[in-house]
């Protein structure tokens, strides 16, 4: 591929490195999932059956700020901890034939049964909700000091001073696992470098045990019981965001109750979308990781079905046969569901982000559409658009209701960006707006700092929920995220400024003052960043914020 980028052209750093990587024989392998487990708490209340979820932290790593169950990786000595009885349904871990290949591939070894993994469970339960399952408190007659005992080992475990092991030793206690029910098995997608190998478990806390669940400032920040049918309803109308296995979870409890609901759990088919698993954060939004030739530590480009009842598919990225394959497995699975796949649209012209779109219109016959940027530089991969996307034009995608799409002309990484604008639900798919793993590159001449600013502050300005980038998992709170995003470029340029106004003028030295912290290999895109930066500055005259020649 030739990597058209401007009029003269003339072709930036990033187009080349991207099409020597568009045509790779070999793609990254995604990261291995670290073993984890989760309990989900439950009781029957006056008015039916209720959940104990939290909301987990704004400053955490791994969906930060959104609600799950209180649970987490498995650490090293959770296996050396005794506990009493086994979980119900343990000997039915499933392996990886129960999972969508997608998830599973290249997984090693094959997690079945981990040791510790209930021991993990009931840790995290101790130290998110200050709880734990202990024989004494369900046979009735817990000691007058139980609730002390247990806010002493909460303490102790979340000082990281004692394993769990070590802390019911010291305070006397043992831990009933009997008490825990086995509802299934998921697995992190491949969106970014942090992955988990999850178990469930169901456990009943009934509301007249003298010691209930309760947060500390930590890693949850909320906690509340709360029927699953209304935790479901919040999600769709926008108020949280959780993951596809809460989702699922909450969906089961809510129609069939536990123990009804326990095969849904165990065997979650129904949560599949052809060969992968059925990905949806948002309401019509399902995302379908594609393994990609594009920049680590990125390793997947993030595919899109978007709409309720008329679908288009956005950004269909890789050029490897065998997600092409999928890809198209899922697309024909969506007809099961009572809707169509109506055309393609991208984001942009880059390969990570158009690799399977002639494939696709070969074998399914879809139309394409783009920016007429993109549409004249793809066409020197052999790719026709069909139709031209306009900034601000407003689509109506069928269903009951019509599912309406705001287009919007985002450049900077790419003269012709898209982002596209689910006007009900305020999702924002962001193609490479942004990314939630790594940095957007803006490499003049096809890069533009100044665009690039212009049309983060323009969708940040348009408040978006929830942003759906092209490599890595969705972002909450889009207004904030797009506001760090500004705020974090903006300060890059002004020590780019110090250093100019300190006599450095060497693109090489800049790099080493602005980014001391890029590794070695990203150094080379690192000088086009501070390139484009320059090229800002100059077109304003080298005037910072405040007005100061």
């Amino acid at each position: 591929m030739s990597g058209k980028a401007s009029p003269s052209g003339e072709t930036g750093l990033y187009e080349q490195m991207m099409a020597a990587i568009g045509g790779a024989a070999h793609l990254p392998a995604a990261k291995q999932p670290r073993p984890s487990a989760a309990v989900v708490l439950w009781r029957q209340s006056g008015g039916g059956l209720e959940v104990f979820w939290i909301r987990r932290a704004d400053t955490l790593a791994f969906m930060a700020g959104w609600h799950a169950f209180p649970g987490g990786g498995l650490a090293r000595t959770d296996a050396e901890c005794p506990l009493l009885g086994l979980p119900i349904g343990a000997e039915g871990f499933p392996g990886p034939a129960a999972m969508p290949e997608t998830l599973t591939e290249g997984i090693e070894p094959p997690p079945h049964l981990i040791p510790g993994l209930a021991a993990c469970a009931l840790r995290e339960l101790l130290e998110e909700t200050g709880i734990l399952p202990v024989p004494e408190l369900f046979a009735g007659s817990p000691s007058p000091d139980l609730a002390q005992r247990l806010a002493r080992a909460r303490r102790a475990l979340n000082e990281g001073k004692l394993s769990l092991a070590e802390t019911l030793t010291a305070v006397g206690l043992e831990a009933d696992a009997s008490r825990l029910t086995f509802a299934g098995r998921w697995l992190t997608p491949p969106l970014g470098p942090l992955r988990f190998d999850n178990r469930f478990f169901l456990l009943e806390w009934p509301a007249d045990l003298p010691v209930q669940p309760t947060i500390e400032p930590g890693e949850a920040v909320e906690g509340e019981w709360i029927d699953p049918s209304l935790a479901f309803e919040r999600w769709r109308r926008g108020e949280v965001i959780t993951a596809p296995p809460i989702l699922h979870l909450l969906r089961v409890l809510a129609e069939d109750g536990v123990a009804a609901g326990r095969p849904r759990l165990l065997e979650p088919a129904e949560a599949n979308l052809g060969p992968f698993r059925r990905i949806e954060f948002r309401p019509w939004v399902v995302m379908l990781p594609l393994k990609a030739g594009t920049l680590l530590p990125a390793t997947h480009t993030n595919a899109y079905l978007l709409g309720r009842e008329e679908l288009v598919l956005v950004d269909p990225g890789s050029a490897a046969p065998g997600e092409i394959d999928r890809l198209e497995a899922a697309v024909q699975a969506t007809a099961e569901r009572g809707q169509r796949v109506a055309a393609i649209w991208l984001t942009h012209h880059h390969p990570d982000h158009v690799g399977g779109v002639l494939a696709l219109v070969e074998r399914l016959g879809l139309p394409v559409a783009a920016h007429a940027e993109t549409a004249s530089r793809v066409a020197a991969r052999g790719i026709r658009v069909d139709r031209l996307l306009e900034d601000e034009e407003r689509i109506l995608l069928a269903g009951s209701p019509p599912f309406p799409v705001r287009v919007l002309h985002t450049p900077g990484h790419a003269r012709g960006h898209l982002c596209f604008l689910d006007e009900e639900g305020r999702s924002l798919l962001a193609g490479d707006l942004l990314s939630t793993v790594s940095t957007i590159v803006i490499d003049p001449p096809e890069g533009n700092m100044d665009d690039y600013l212009a049309s983060l502050e323009r969708i940040r300005a348009l408040g978006p929920l929830t942003l759906f980038p092209a490599h890595g998992p969705p972002a909450k709170d889009g207004a904030a995220t797009l506001a760090e995003l500004i705020r974090h470029r903006l300060w890059r340029e002004e020590r780019i400024l110090e250093a100019w106004r300190e006599g450095m003028r060497e693109v090489e030295a800049l790099v080493e003052r602005v980014y001391e912290d890029a590794p070695p290999p990203a150094r080379p895109l690192a000088a086009r960043q501070v390139t484009a930066h320059l090229e800002r500055l100059r077109r304003a005259g080298f005037r910072t914020r405040s007005g100061s020649g």
